[in-house]
């Protein structure tokens, strides 16, 4: 039997700094010397954005860059590598955030080779699977590797599913697939589906999400196609995605594997997209740090692909448009909910927030690199099957309300909090939600990713058919199988009252640091306020800007000169809603900085970002962990929260920036 020689060194990542500083210096602790483990350690800490351009051997170097505790950041440059770890201890929810592959891989080549915490993030943990990291929330294993007891391989996977087990026993996805992928079929229950649309031959009760995965689900030689949850499972994809943070690291994974030239399944259903980089040329970190060389090599990796293999890449406005000179076409998932997405598909792309076209009733899904590489030449997608989450927004919203507020309100809930949703689909139903626009729903299937999700789906209705007629001009048809049905089965339920909600905040450190506005006392200063990102920088949020802004502006209002607010189309198709519906003028009347498309500052990618831990930001996007946009304190709230907060020069919702004019 094998086994894991885990004679290397433990890190405890502790909430206590100097406890972290005794294991950097040599020091071996017990897990009660260690005391509290930090929670909700995220992929922005474990590889922070200015590694990111690394992909290979360097990334040995930085594992924990950004691991923050105690208002410190004790983890250097080579600390992992050069202290002998080998296991790494942390506490509930490790790896939430981005899905971002660099963080296990950063661990793996560092010397780590098991994780150990009481609770993973579903991307993080399918990622460390792929690169044969091990993870594990057994702490009993602390002790017996303390003591020098090799640990058999089939304990730690024991407890996993069957086809992670077999991922793990082989090394990875990559050796896993080479040897039991070589027959891939479409699975019998597709077209026993397609045959019986409103219900399977057992007439069992589903929800939208298993007959999406029903027609989309694969056989091979080691899976069976069930889709019992908690199983695992390949699926079809009727769109694939990869931005330029991971296009370079697939090509080097799929060469080193399979040689080149690669033979990719079905190339015209993979998309590319540079959307995240395109203002790094105005980022402080990457100029600081000496990161535009590496910015360019990413992007001649990204393209370089996209040409050999005759991949449709959106790139960066100057290549297409000779109008413009910074900026790209697009956010990835923003786009693929204004162009591509149709109610019942299922769509994989290399970001946690691809759920956001799940707001067309379509199940859209984040992967990790390895998983993404292996879909190209397989067309298969692993997953682990999830199971549902239903949330009913019951009730009318009230004046000022907006979908962001309703998703940091129900990422403060405590059963949220506590972990409900990890790896569920959240499905959005409720009378508030049928009032939303497609704009809006993205907002709650986008954050999904914040929520722990899996996904987030909302059933296609006359609204989804008004967007997809007003956006592309399809004429869609709901077919009657499109929607979950009653009595169909979920893991719960959870009821909010959108008549109590109000607009809401989430306090600097993470997402679910909700509170109402009304409750925040003291009012901080603003120095940045940002509205743009996949999140909030779709049409209806500059609907919203524009409504607070043009108010402002026919008052004679400006943003205060100690306080810069930026405005960063999500798409070009914004940007020219915007100029033509005219809002361009009252924008920069009130001295708004307005920005081409770009995930810009949401990833600590362009102007917008904080260059100094005393900036405090306000801003729409999705996530605000430390360091995630800079080193100050990012404040989430809605769009004319933002807005609104920018004129005023301190936190303020639109009503009351409205009652200090009155």
């Amino acid at each position: 039997m094998a086994k894991l020689d885990l004679t290397g060194r433990m890190l405890f990542l502790c909430t206590d700094p100097e406890r972290i500083a005794q294991q950097l210096d040599g020091a071996d602790l017990s897990a009660a010397a260690a005391g509290t483990l930090r929670d909700d350690v995220s992929t922005d800490e474990i590889t922070p954005m200015s590694v990111l351009t690394r992909f290979d051997e360097r990334l040995g170097r930085v594992p924990y860059l950004g691991f923050r505790t105690g208002g410190k950041n004790p983890i250097g440059i080579d600390a992992i590598r050069n202290g002998g770890f080998c296991v790494t201890v942390a506490g509930n929810r490790y790896g939430k955030g981005s899905s971002r592959e660099h963080s296990p891989l950063a661990e793996y080549r560092a010397g780590i080779r098991l994780v150990i915490a009481k609770s993973f993030e579903r991307i993080y943990r399918q990622n460390a699977d792929n690169l044969g990291l091990f993870t594990s929330t057994d702490f009993g294993l602390i002790e017996r590797i303390r003591r020098g007891e090799p640990i058999d391989v089939e304990e730690l996977v024991a407890s996993r599913d069957s086809l992670a087990a077999a991922i793990l026993r082989s090394g990875g996805l990559l050796r896993y697939g080479a040897r039991n992928m070589r027959e891939i079929r479409v699975a019998n229950r597709a077209a026993a589906a397609d045959a019986d649309a409103d219900a399977d031959t057992n007439n069992k009760p589903r929800t939208l999400a298993q007959k999406i995965l029903e027609r989309h689900a694969l056989s091979t030689q080691g899976t069976d196609a069930s889709l019992a949850p908690g199983s695992g499972a390949f699926v079809r994809a009727d769109w694939r995605f990869i931005h330029e943070y991971y296009t370079g690291m697939a090509t080097h994974m799929l060469h080193a594997t399979f040689g080149k030239p690669l033979t990719l399944r079905e190339p015209d259903t993979i998309l590319a997209f540079e959307d995240h980089l395109s203002y790094s040329h105005r980022s402080e970190l990457h100029v600081r740090n000496g990161l535009l060389p590496d910015v360019r090599e990413l992007s001649a990796a990204h393209r370089q692909f996209a040409h050999d293999y005759a991949i449709a890449n959106h790139g960066y406005l100057s290549e297409i448009d000779s109008r413009f000179t910074e900026g790209s076409e697009g956010i990835s998932h923003a786009m693929m909910a204004e162009r591509y997405a149709l109610p019942g598909q299922l769509i994989v792309g290399t970001d946690s927030h691809t759920p956001h076209s799940g707001a067309l009733g379509c199940l859209a899904f984040g992967v990790g690199t390895t998983d993404m590489a292996n879909a190209f030449v397989t067309g298969a997608v692993r997953m682990t099957v999830p199971e549902s989450l239903r949330v009913n927004f019951n009730g009318r919203l009230a004046p000022g309300v907006t979908a962001k507020d309703l998703v940091l309100h129900l990422l403060a809930e405590p059963k949220i909090r506590a972990g409900a949703g990890v790896g569920k689909v959240f499905e959005f139903a409720g009378e508030a939600l049928a009032e939303l626009t497609t704009d809006a729903r993205t907002t709650l299937t986008n954050m999904t990713a914040e929520l722990g999700g899996f996904s987030g789906i909302v059933a296609p209705d006359a609204e989804t058919v008004r967007f997809l007629k007003q956006r592309r001009n399809i004429d869609f048809v709901i077919e009657a199988w499109m929607r979950s049905d009653a009595g169909a089965p979920y893991a719960d339920v959870i009821d909010i009252d959108c008549a109590r909600i109000t607009p809401m905040l989430a306090a600097p450190g993470d997402p679910g640091n909700g509170m109402a506005l009304s409750d925040l006392a003291e009012r901080p200063h603003v120095d940045i306020a940002y509205g743009g990102s996949c999140t909030a920088g779709k049409r209806e949020d500059f609907d919203h800007y524009h409504e607070v802004l043009a108010w402002a502006a026919a008052r004679g209002l400006r943003v205060p000169p100690d306080v810069k607010l930026y405005l960063q189309f999500g798409t070009s198709d914004v940007r020219d809603y915007c100029v033509e519906r005219g809002y361009i003028e009252a924008f920069e009347q009130v001295g708004a900085i307005l920005l081409q498309p770009s995930c810009g500052a949401c990833a600590n990618c362009g102007p917008g970002s904080s260059t100094e831990a005393s900036q405090v930001t306000i801003s729409a996007i999705n996530r605000n962990f430390s360091g995630r946009s800079g080193p100050g304190q990012v404040w989430l709230a809605s769009p004319p929260t933002v807005a609104a907060s920018a004129l005023s020069g301190k936190i303020a919702s639109f009503a009351e920036l409205q009652h200090e004019y009155l």
